[in-house]
């Protein structure tokens, strides 16, 4: 990894394996800005272009070469306390690290204080860093960190290197010098002579690079003697003197006043054989910009662009910082003219920006900011507003910087989110001023805005803080909501009284509405007398029922004044104060009183039968009326809770016209009547002279799911006055299926007599048109299109592709006239976007009947049209094939037009390859200035593979040799994937020669490749993985009969062997021999064994081996999974105190547990009905300073069933419907609540839980509970359960997140089918049939089942389903079968196609917000 980390600029003097980066313009390293000269530093580097990444993290690609060709850190030397175990997460988390710091790095050109010490803690809390991980902290300290003052960065950099010398990182030269680094970048005084000694007294021996070092930090500070002191040491060591020495040297005689000697440095360089490079130019410029001497600077600017040295739009920023840093600011607009904006402009801009504005440089900053160039698409100048915030720019600055943005159109409400940003610092002066000026410019101040700076009132719980903030918010006007006070404020105080005395005495009044809301809710739980005649009284506001509703309720259930609640309920009934805006008082109160029963007949305890009905007597003679709908209901609850003799009282208070209203419940029919039976009692429907519109439907549905197309025409042909609008557009899709257009098209016809604004179903359309294409009724089809644009149908990916497979369809048969005109018509009427799969078919019709220079045409008429150039390299390659090289010529001409001179000599060299052309392949690719193109390589390759193209991919690899950029690991890996296709053997053993021959270093993943291949035929070193190093299977098997020969290697190898196969018990008695022989193995091993052990529940012999390893290693503690793994052991046993204390200890040393600890925690104590430790888990999460994956749910759903466990039935229902009644509510789940509860048999439970579920359903329209409920008695095979729940709440069947999300757990499942069918069969009309065919193709493949999956092929083909993964796994089920596969296998891997899908999902799901 050394290399990654070394100056870019000096990989240019670095061994070859070095040099040839994959996604590259250059060589070096996409980082180099982490490791490399940035504003404020010196860079050590040589002349050359600049690099510029192109794709991908280059990272990755780099590290495995310079891991074998540079430095081996001490890594592999970490004994002990960082075993070979830990390496594998070391490497792992440095690799995460890295890619942070990068993608950081490319976006905003810095890196901020927060991710590096969010790295740092990380790297810490791991327990073992390793030297990466130091030496990437350290080099993050430098001028990237453009947000920190410089001396905070230096002490951070202390701080990190004390941090990691504690915890036992080795330092070596590296580390040193990147100290050393950060030193000069943050202008840091030091001794060069102490550090020496510091270094030598950790027996570290600088290096070439340490000296250069030193030589600056003399020269940063004109001290000459000093530089020349260590020039002459380097000399004597025959180090050599690089351009970095002298450029050092030209900036030490200039801050020694010696700008003669500065200037002669020049000379002396081209004396000694090295030509002045751009850092050479770049020095003598920054010594002229401090000097402010312009003129030497224009001058050298030139000498520079005549030397061919071209200074890139970062060394020109430098300049202008030097010039900001000397107070020269009247010079920096001639040099801003300088700046040539190149690729990567805005991160270094921004940088340039940060570092000025951190300096103290605002004004030059906004100058540079100026530069950006405008993007709507882009707010310009929200960070630089954010870091005068951090920095306390005066205010009148910033907002002359925002009046500037905003009156130019950079930004479009600069200072709203100035305001933003100052909210976020918890700058609350700076925030009131802002909200001033809010004010002053007729700007809306939301309440929500003082928010944050509550917040930190709140945690600090500053009484006075809060009030100074309430202050503020009065004098600007605005009076505190409800959620400011119930959330911010009275929460600091014990209860609303002294919140609001506080508040008094502070001079905010009480007249707001958010007050009398708290204090009404307070009096309608505590005083209902105050709270009648603050209701009663004509003054008393309007305040819906809504915000006090609850704790009325709570109120009157204990019945303290029965004829006080009758005339509060009166009050209710009559007045429009207490109801929402066009709701009726007395529909208000009907709501009321059913909430008021429900909770009183549901609460579990006796219920107070005499006082409700004096309750209900006093409201019939106050002539309160409620509704039938409200009755009905009310009447269902009493029933459920076996007290009828209250219906009486109920049912008086109905209007009179309704109390002799009867109700008609409707049967349930069986979803698996067959059409026989229906027909039969059709008959009987028709004897009797009954209605059976209904039946004849359910017939025509029967018929169609049985494939009877003849029966279900004769059953329509009879009762054609009875067909409903589905039953035609059933019928007709059965037509489609079975190809009978000419009755399709009837049925249409009939259907739309009969109402003409009806609409199909997309796939039904799209069905239609398949049929009428493929039997050459192509007008008719095209009238379909027309009416799916008349009537809005919204085609999605699906139906796209659908599309796609239809005129696929034709162009198999050269169809190309019916082609043209489908596709001219999609594309003319808006039903889809123009896209090369679209316009494919066509190319593939010309190409099935030999007509090239049609194929052409059509392809350029695609590109003039829609900017689509569909099946070019299939042209091309025909083209090749059959020699016509005027239109090869051609297409050659429109290639380079379209997409570029290097995207068509790869087109022309993959068709060469092709077909076999090698010679006129390798003259391509050996073009001058060609460079690799990963993804077009990758495309190709990918084709071989699927082709197993053996020779092909090897011409292919051979050639790409010499190729500037090309990854030859991954084009080696490429041909060793087609010879373990194809096991060949010999031909890898011929790869690994080649490979040795091209000396580069493989990664782990090819070498591992190589050694399957090769295992069994060829003697060939397998890369060994952590655990199976230093150790074989004989070793392992002899393990007991080999005690005192063993060693500390042998033990330690043993031991981990068996812990990664799962072996806990050998591993343990291995463990335990080695301790009996005084054989110390390490902590790390030791965790590796306690883990080992607690993940098969043996917590006995886990303790033990812990005691030993405190034996061994008295500073030894458990690691957070082997933690988190005694929790989990802990829980599963039902000994959830000595889990939760194990927790509260891991969280106290600063370890994180894992989430499924958490949730094994937290499930044992709702098991035990534990809901004070559930809460205190839930808190002790809140507070953790990480956020884990664990669901809000986890804590609800075992809170319920803890309350469940205690008998407290009422207390979980509240809760339950607290949670999904409240607004922030996302309706998660409760299936595992009421799973829990089937499997317990809890019938009483289940009882209560199903009732809210619909309630729930029925009064507030939340159907997630009932729908929870309905797919666990679906998967416990309560199927009869299920129907019915369905039948009366058909809302169900829309509720397609749920049901979606099942099918996909079930598909994931061997076994499963029938679990999706059955869902099916009582949902037919699921509208998403590619995705229920997908679901059911995933099952039919884990089940082995190739007759069924073929049955569902067919059934996609007919309903045009099908997709590209459906039909790579029904490929593989016929190859397992030993069958040819009848269709053409779509070429990709399953990741590739997985992955297409679930773009076309999130496609999906963003198109329907």
């Amino acid at each position: 990894m050394s290399a990654l980390l070394r100056s870019s600029r000096l990989l240019k003097f670095s061994p070859s394996c070095l040099l040839r980066i994959t996604g590259t313009n250059r060589t070096g390293a996409p980082l180099a800005r982490l490791y490399s000269g940035a504003l404020g530093g010196r860079r050590t580097a040589a002349c050359y272009p600049q690099i510029r990444p192109d794709s991908g993290n280059v990272c990755r690609h780099v590290w495995p070469y310079t891991l074998g060709c540079v430095r081996n850190y001490a890594i592999a030397k970490e004994k002990d306390e960082a075993s070979v175990g830990v390496l594998s997460k070391q490497a792992e988390s440095f690799d995460r690290a890295l890619t942070k710091l990068d993608s950081s790095v490319r976006r905003t050109g810095r890196i901020t204080k927060t991710l590096l010490l969010h790295i740092f803690h990380v790297s810490c809390r791991t327990g073992y860093p390793s030297g990466n991980h130091a030496l990437l902290l350290l080099r993050s300290c430098g001028s990237l960190l453009a947000e920190v003052p410089l001396q905070e960065r230096t002490d951070l950099a202390h701080r990190i290197w004390d941090k990691l010398e504690q915890m036992g990182t080795k330092y070596d030269v590296s580390h040193y010098n990147a100290l050393l680094k950060a030193y000069l970048q943050n202008d840091f005084k030091f001794s060069p002579t102490d550090f020496l000694a510091k270094m030598e007294a950790a027996n570290v021996q600088p290096n070439r690079v340490t000296y250069q070092r030193l030589i600056a930090a003399y020269c940063q500070n004109g001290h000459i003697e000093g530089a020349s002191t260590i020039l002459g040491f380097m000399k004597t060591r025959g180090l050599p003197i690089t351009e970095v020495v002298f450029n050092s040297l030209i900036t030490g005689h200039a801050r020694a006043d010696d700008m003669e000697g500065a200037k002669n440095i020049l000379a002396v360089m081209q004396g000694a054989g090295i030509e002045p490079g751009p850092e050479t130019y770049l020095s003598l410029l920054n010594i002229y910009a401090e000097k402010g001497d312009m003129d030497s600077l224009e001058k050298t600017l030139k000498e520079a662009e005549s030397a061919y040295c071209t200074l890139m739009d970062k060394d020109i920023m430098q300049i202008i910082f030097t010039l900001a840093k000397a107070q020269h600011q009247q010079h920096i607009p001639e040099i801003i003219k300088h700046l040539k904006q190149e690729l990567g402009y805005i991160p270094d801009a921004m940088h340039l920006c940060l570092s000025l504005i951190t300096e103290g440089h605002e004004d030059t900053a906004f100058e540079i900011l100026k530069t950006f160039p405008k993007n709507d698409d882009f707010e310009t100048g929200s960070f630089f507003l954010k870091h005068c915030i951090a920095m306390d720019t005066p205010l009148e600055k910033i907002v002359g910087y925002c009046n500037y943005l905003q009156t130019s159109n950079l930004h479009s409400a600069p200072l709203t989110f100035t305001l933003s940003c100052a909210l976020e610092l918890k700058k609350t002066e700076v925030c009131f001023e802002l909200m001033k000026l809010f004010k002053e410019h007729d700007l809306p101040i939301r309440t929500h805005y003082f928010w944050p700076l509550l917040t930190q009132h709140l945690k600090e719980n500053n009484i006075a803080g809060m009030l100074e903030v309430m202050k503020g918010m009065q004098e600007l006007g605005l009076a505190p909501d409800n959620d400011t006070l119930n959330n911010y404020i009275f929460a600091l105080f014990p209860n609303v009284e002294a919140a609001v005395k506080a508040l008094k005495d502070v001079g905010i009044s009480l007249e707001s509405e958010s007050i009398l809301t708290v204090e009404i809710r307070s009096m309608a739980a505590r005083n209902l007398p105050e709270l009648y005649a603050r209701m009663s009284d004509p003054s008393f506001p309007h305040l819906d029922i809504g915000i006090f509703r609850n704790s009325l309720i709570q109120s009157f259930r204990r019945f303290d004044d029965v004829e006080l609640m009758a005339k509060i309920t009166e009050l209710l009934y009559k007045d429009e104060r207490f109801s929402r805006e066009n709701v009726k008082p007395s529909i208000t109160a009907s709501s009321f009183l059913y909430s008021l029963i429900e909770n009183i007949v549901e609460e579990g305890a006796q219920i107070p039968k005499d006082k409700l009905q004096e309750y209900l007597n006093q409201l019939q003679t106050k002539n309160i009326i409620i509704s039938r709908k409200t009755y009905i209901n009310i009447k269902s609850l009493l029933l459920s809770q076996h007290i009828p003799e209250l219906i009486k009282d109920v049912n008086a208070l109905v209007e009179s016209g309704d109390q002799s209203a009867n109700s008609v419940a409707a049967t349930p029919h069986d979803n698996k009547t067959s059409s026989a039976d229906l027909e039969k009692t059709l008959a009987e429907l028709k004897a009797y002279n009954k209605p059976i519109q209904s039946t004849v439907k359910q017939i025509i549905y029967s018929l169609c799911a049985e494939e009877n197309l003849q029966q279900a025409l004769e059953i329509k042909k009879e009762h054609q006055d009875e067909m409903t609008q589905g039953s035609y557009a059933t019928l007709i899709n059965l037509c489609c299926r079975h190809n009978n257009v000419e009755e399709a098209l009837n049925l249409k016809r009939e259907m739309s007599q009969k109402d003409s604004s009806v609409v199909l179903d997309v796939s039904k359309y799209l069905a239609l048109v398949r049929a009428l294409s493929a039997n050459g009724k192509v007008e008719d089809a095209v009238d379909i299109l027309k009416e799916m644009k008349e009537k809005e149908v919204v085609l999605n990916n699906t139906h796209i592709s659908t599309l796609f497979h239809i005129l696929n369809t034709l162009a198999a048969n050269g169809d190309i006239p019916t082609i043209k005109r489908l596709q001219d018509t999609i594309f003319t009427l808006g039903l889809a976007k123009p896209s090369k799969n679209l316009c494919s078919p066509m190319i593939k019709a010309y190409l099935n009947s030999n007509d090239l220079s049609g194929a052409l045409e059509a392809a350029m008429d695609c590109q003039k049209r829609y900017s689509q150039l569909p099946q070019i390299h299939n042209i091309i390659v025909a083209l090749v094939e059959k020699g016509q090289t005027e239109l090869l010529q051609k297409a050659m001409d429109i290639m380079s037009q379209e997409r570029g001179e290097m995207s068509m000599l790869y087109d022309l060299f993959f068709a060469f390859l092709e077909t076999g052309r090698y010679n006129e392949a390798r003259k391509i690719i050996e073009t001058p200035g060609l460079r690799a193109k990963p993804g077009r390589l990758q495309w190709y390759a990918e084709q071989c593979i699927y082709k197993k193209q053996l020779e092909t991919m090897e011409q292919m690899v051979d050639m790409t040799t010499k190729l500037f950029g090309c990854d030859r690991d991954e084009m080696y890996f490429y041909i060793l994937r087609i010879c373990k296709e194809t096991n060949n053997w010999q031909k890898a053993e011929a790869v690994w020669t080649k490979m040795e021959e091209e000396n580069f270093i493989p990664r782990e993943r090819t070498h591992r490749l190589l050694g399957e291949i090769l295992k069994d035929n060829v003697p060939f070193e397998m890369p060994k993985t952590w655990y199976e190093e230093d150790v074989t299977p004989q070793e392992v098997e002899s393990a007991p009969s080999t005690t005192a020969s063993k060693n500390l290697n042998q033990y330690r190898a043993q031991v981990l062997y068996h812990c990664k196969k799962g072996k806990a018990k050998q591993a343990y008695g291995i463990l335990k021999e080695a301790n009996k022989n005084g054989v110390v193995l390490g902590s790390s091993v030791y965790d590796q064994v306690i883990r080992a052990l607690l993940s098969k529940g043996f917590v006995e012999s886990a303790m033990e081996v812990k005691e030993i390893a405190m034996s061994h290693v008295p500073t030894f503690t458990l690691s957070d999974v082997a933690t988190s793994l005694l929790i989990v052991t802990h829980s599963k046993n039902g000994h959830t105190q000595e889990a939760f204390e194990t927790m509260k200890s891991m969280l106290q040393a600063d370890l994180v547990p894992i989430p499924i600890a958490v949730t094994r925690l937290v499930q044992a104590l709702g098991s035990q009905g534990d809901i004070a430790g559930i809460q205190e888990v839930e808190s002790l999460m809140k507070k953790l300073g990480t956020t884990l994956n664990v669901s809000k749910m986890l804590f609800i759903n075992n809170k319920t069933l803890a309350h469940i466990k205690r008998d407290d039935f009422q207390s979980a229902v509240e809760m339950l419907e607290a949670f999904y009644t409240s607004p922030d509510s996302t309706g998660n789940s409760m299936s595992y609540v009421f799973r829990r509860v089937m499997e317990d048999d809890n019938d009483k439970a289940l009882d209560k839980l199903s009732a809210m579920a619909e309630r729930l359903a029925n009064h507030f329209g939340c159907y997630r509970p009932i729908s929870d409920l309905f797919i666990q008695l679906l998967d416990m095979d309560k199927v009869d359960d299920a129907k019915f729940l369905l039948d009366r709440f058909n809302a169900l069947a829309e509720q397609k997140g749920v049901l979606k999300s099942y099918m996909c757990e079930k598909a994931q499942i061997p076994g499963q089918v029938g679990k999706i069918k059955t869902l099916l069969s009582m949902i037919p009309d699921f509208a998403e049939k590619d995705m229920v065919h997908a679901y059911l193709m995933k099952c039919h493949s884990l089940d082995n089942d190739l007759l069924s999956a073929k049955a569902l092929h067919d059934l996609m083909q007919k309903e045009g389903t099908v997709n590209e993964l459906s039909l790579k796994r029904l490929a593989v089920l016929y190859r397992n079968a030993g069958e040819s596969v009848p269709f053409t296998e779509p070429p990709n891997s399953f990741t590739f196609y997985v992955e297409k899908l679930k773009e076309r999902v999130a496609e999906d799901v963003t198109a329907n917000k």
